[in-house]
């Protein structure tokens, strides 16, 4: 399974940016998907996810802001990111947790960069 990000780039404060992560590979079913983010210094941050049957949960930091949906029939994810700010710089990871043959297992993006210029 392989999970492919994109839609990252550089943007002004208060623009906006939609990232898209598509998982291909053995696939039987998807769980909950979702993104993080890791700025240079920091830990990996949880920013949002959202499950087979579309609830979504959010980081405060970024509630408001960011919208996080999924289109199952092509096993991606999206983050909608408005009023960005710089302090949202950051590389933005996503991950699904699949069912290939029996357990679930957590499977990540390789990372997109964002970046909110003031």
């Amino acid at each position: 399974v392989q999970l492919q990000a994109s839609g990252g780039g550089l943007v002004q404060a208060g623009g906006s940016l939609r990232l898209s992560c598509a998982a291909s590979g053995r696939i039987l079913s998807i769980g909950v998907m979702g993104w993080y983010r890791q700025a240079p210094g920091n830990q990996r941050d949880l920013l949002a996810t959202t499950t087979s049957d579309g609830s979504t949960k959010y980081a405060d930091s970024v509630k408001g802001r960011f919208t996080i949906s999924r289109d199952n029939a092509k096993n991606t994810v999206y983050l909608q990111m408005n009023s960005l700010k710089p302090e949202d710089t950051a590389v933005y990871f996503c991950y699904a947790n699949v069912r290939e043959y029996v357990a679930m297992r957590n499977y990540w993006g390789q990372g997109t960069q964002v970046t909110v210029s003031s």
